[in-house]
């Protein structure tokens, strides 16, 4: 089933009234064997037409399990069924459960309007031209409502005169890449000013500093233990770390994966190599490699003798670009990403097999 059939097809046979063991919301459940295709493998896709109840606004979300599994909290990009079914809008929206639990329906609605905002303002004009800042699903009190506040960008079509099925593909391809952005160009936005971010983080276990006690046992034995503390790994995050430690098992390298808190430690030819691993986002390219720097100088310092430091690398989920290889080389740090056909890298990285 295409796009164009599938979204045509739910919004002229959904019925709230009939249950959600009707056709059109085992419809709705089927969304991922249609959408899978058209989005990153990685993704969550789920439709629903509500619990219990059928919903007045059925819809098909695909979430970024790094940012959110559900459509509870977090950023999400979804197909929003207006509650007459005339029209369906493609919305990168805004979860408002946990807002609503903490501030109360009105203030959540206000906060929502205000971060979508802020993000939407954030976005270069020339990326979003076309898109809309305000859906239309009824006005309904409840989630429909929501919905209607938690819109930043969002493509609205009329059932009656749906797109071609490519311009809808290719709709759909450009809103993933604005929600890649737009996780982005949020954390920018929290970082830099003051209450204007308010969606709710999640809530970290094990906050406390690892460096917080750490001191050298005594010159003779410079053996550093950093305090244990829970870090949230992302999916992608534990998917690359996992693939490249293969890689270097095959590739006849002592590897290790679990090897608290560094990501990777490798051996062969009486080389030990310390490797960072970084997801990059479209966007954060250089955040990442910073991070990378800082944190193999962090390790480096702290686990290993001053008379036996490792070689070091960086790991990233996507090519990094020929200014920051060099970067990192300037820094003594040889890096590694992945392709179709395997794994490239730096010079000193090729050199070493590591790539």
């Amino acid at each position: 089933m295409t796009l164009r059939e599938y979204l045509h097809k739910v919004a002229s046979t959904y019925d709230r009234t009939a249950g959600t063991g009707s056709p059109p919301a085992k419809l709705l459940r089927s969304a991922p064997s249609v959408f899978e295709p058209y989005v990153p493998a990685s993704y969550i896709i789920k439709g629903s037409a509500g619990n219990g109840a059928g919903a007045f606004c059925p819809w098909v979300s695909f979430f970024d399990p790094d940012e959110t599994t559900t459509a509870t909290r977090g950023m999400y990009l979804v197909y929003l069924f207006a509650e007459d079914m005339k029209t369906v809008s493609l919305s990168l929206n805004q979860g408002v459960t946990e807002l609503r639990a903490t501030f109360g329906a009105a203030e959540a609605g206000n906060r929502l309007r205000g971060e979508a905002a802020a993000i939407r303002g954030a976005f270069p004009g020339d990326m979003t031209g076309r898109l809309v800042d305000v859906i239309d699903l009824g006005g309904r009190a409840g989630l429909p409502r929501a919905y209607e506040a938690g819109n930043i960008l969002a493509a609205t079509y009329e059932i009656d005169s749906l797109p071609t099925e490519e311009a809808l593909r290719a709709d759909l391809r450009r809103m993933i890449q604005l929600y890649q952005d737009a996780l982005v160009l949020r954390e920018d936005l929290r970082s830099t000013t003051r209450d204007l971010i308010t969606t709710i983080k999640p809530k970290a276990s094990g906050d406390q500093d690892p460096l917080l006690y750490f001191a050298p046992k005594s010159d003779d034995e410079y053996v550093q233990k950093i305090i244990a503390r829970v870090i949230k790994k992302s999916r992608k995050h534990e998917t690359l770390v996992k693939r490249y430690g293969a890689f270097l098992a095959g590739a006849g390298f002592a590897a290790g994966t679990n090897v608290h808190p560094r990501d990777i430690v490798a051996r062969r030819d009486g080389e030990n190599w310390l490797i960072e691993a970084k997801v990059v986002r479209r966007g954060n390219v250089s955040h990442a490699v910073r991070e990378a720097i800082g944190q193999l100088a962090t390790y480096a310092f702290l686990l290993y003798p001053e008379d036996s430091q490792p070689c070091r690398m960086a790991l990233f989920t996507e090519a990094i670009g020929e200014v920051y290889v060099r970067l990192l080389s300037h820094q003594g740090i040889a890096s590694v990403w992945p392709t179709e056909d395997g794994w490239a890298g730096s010079s000193e990285a090729v050199n070493a097999g590591l790539a």
